[in-house]
């Protein structure tokens, strides 16, 4: 049985003063919410240090939204996963669509970096995921099986333990356009076999694959209770305490 994982991906928002507000605010509900659940909040990059002091107690694990491949040097505005280490995260989301479509991340520079992150034990939530006009045009399972194969080349069996799929469909992010439940389990189940073709059921069996694109508390209990589906990347529904924390109580059965 897969451990569901239900992660907030607070995006350009929360400095270290709103970071506070949330974290004391959420810590409050902690107690009723499911405990057969991993809960990750991933702030930015100023916000870390914040987030992991005060949560060094806490069941809730902290995120990075990205780093870089690279352990040091010229390298103006990167952080480096030594740093995120030294700082006590746990988690790195690695290849979300706007780091692809805005930035220009390839498969083989989110390769690099998921390979980066578990040379230090960082466990990567790696994003993938298909363009409106990509599924319309029949390329849903080629450009996943792309993405897959070519981000996870070279890690290892006991790697890919430690690596959460996330599956966001591009079209559904931030928009309130949401996959309907048997899309995203159909997906689920498509990117599991693709796990399965690399590394083996045993292997693919054990793997945890989110669901990301405008979860929302009224919507999480359908979506997140899909044979293949172990939780979710929440964007916008994350950033208040209450919509946060309804969202885990109605996504998780225990």
């Amino acid at each position: 049985m897969r451990k569901p994982i239900i992660a907030a991906n607070w995006k350009l928002n929360k400095g270290p003063s709103d970071t506070e507000d949330f974290i004391r605010g959420f810590e409050s509900k902690l107690a009723s919410l499911p405990k057969g659940v991993d809960i990750v909040i991933a702030p930015p990059f100023v916000s870390l240090v914040k987030a992991t002091e005060l949560l060094s107690q806490s069941r809730v694990r902290v995120s990075a939204q990205n780093m870089s491949e690279q352990d040091n040097g010229a390298y103006t505005g990167e952080v480096s996963a030594f740093m995120l280490k030294e700082v006590f995260v746990q988690y790195v989301i690695l290849g979300h669509s706007e780091r692809r479509s805005i930035y220009g991340e390839t498969d083989a520079v989110i390769n690099a970096k998921i390979l980066k992150a578990h040379e230090v034990e960082l466990k990567p939530i790696f994003c993938i995921g298909e363009t409106l006009q990509e599924r319309e045009g029949g390329k849903l399972e080629e450009v996943l099986r792309t993405q897959i194969t070519d981000g996870l080349k070279d890690v290892s069996e006991k790697q890919m333990l430690d690596t959460v799929i996330a599956y966001e469909p591009v079209w559904a992010i931030g928009t309130g356009v949401v996959a309907t439940p048997k899309q995203a389990q159909d997906t689920h189940e498509f990117v599991r076999s693709v796990i399965t073709d690399l590394y083996g059921v045993s292997v693919s069996e054990k793997v945890r694959i989110q669901y990301g694109g405008s979860v929302k508390p009224d919507n999480a209990a359908e979506l997140l209770g899909q044979k293949d589906i172990d939780g979710a990347l929440v964007g916008g529904a994350a950033l208040e305490v209450a919509s946060f924390a309804d969202l885990i109580k109605n996504g998780v059965v225990e």
